[in-house]
């Protein structure tokens, strides 16, 4: 495993720990509102401090890109953390879990190594790129189905900003009227690693953050799968408009959302 992989597999582990405490303990959990539908507890920002504390242990002049705490000597450094202590906030207050760690280090702009973490399954998703993606150790594929009635996709409804909700219906319309289901689970973190491991064949979503996609893409790309915009560009970790899936489910799935995006 490449040291700087590691280093990020010890700071999930760690705030894995911090997580799994406070979740024996949810009715005591302090919850403040950022914005319509968005939250955040003192366990994000505990399980943040944890995974900081590590990284910079490790690496002290890295730049940091967090959920909670920002941006800390970005342009300061070529390497540059990027980290989303718990996507699926709400699911973890709500006692569902379907929450995890997301960890990526990038060098000049490329995402390099990853690590999404499921504590309540202790899953470990890992990717080096060029290397692979992993789960507990165990190499992973994308799936092999490719006819659209036979896939399942997932997505990720527009929660905190519904200003693009009737253009995301016209998508989910069409998806459902294609494929064998479409899920929601509330981690677009681990909604990536299910691309990865074939769980589902691919997966779309909106105007998400840097720190929810970084880690899981990466380990898509590894596993075989592409990762692109609505339009089939690049521009997906600046835009956070993301699809993701196998190169041939992929390729179908974009000709279902693409009509959709607004030009």
């Amino acid at each position: 495993m490449h040291p700087m992989l590691n280093v990020a597999v010890k700071a999930a582990r760690r705030a894995g720990s911090v997580i799994q405490r406070a979740s024996l303990n949810l009715d005591t959990i302090r919850v403040e509102k950022k914005k319509h539908n968005d939250f955040v507890t003192e366990v994000d920002r505990a399980a943040e401090e944890a995974i900081i504390q590590t990284i910079l242990e490790a690496y002290p002049k890295h730049a940091i890109l967090a959920e909670e705490s920002g941006a800390k000597g970005v342009g300061s450094s070529e390497y540059e953390w990027i980290i989303d202590p718990i996507d699926g906030t709400t699911n973890f207050l709500h006692g569902h879990q379907q929450y995890s760690i997301s960890i990526a280090l990038a060098h000049k702009g490329q995402i390099q190594q990853a690590v999404v973490y499921d504590p309540s399954r202790n899953d470990l998703f890992t990717a080096s790129r060029g290397v692979g993606a992993f789960l507990n150790d165990r190499r992973i594929r994308v799936s092999k189905r490719f006819m659209m009635n036979e896939c399942v996709i997932s997505t990720g409804f527009p929660v905190a900003d519904q200003s693009y909700l009737d253009q995301y219906l016209g998508m989910l319309k069409d998806v459902i009227a294609k494929t064998a289901g479409v899920r929601r689970e509330g981690s677009a973190a681990l909604d990536l690693c299910n691309v990865a491991c074939g769980r589902v064949e691919g997966f779309f979503e909106l105007n998400l953050k840097p720190w929810d996609i970084a880690a899981g893409s990466l380990i898509v790309q590894e596993a075989g799968g592409i990762v692109t915009d609505f339009t089939g560009e690049q521009g997906w970790l600046e835009s956070g408009d993301i699809v993701a899936g196998s190169p041939k489910v992929l390729a179908q799935l974009l000709q279902l959302l693409t009509p959709h995006v607004a030009k």
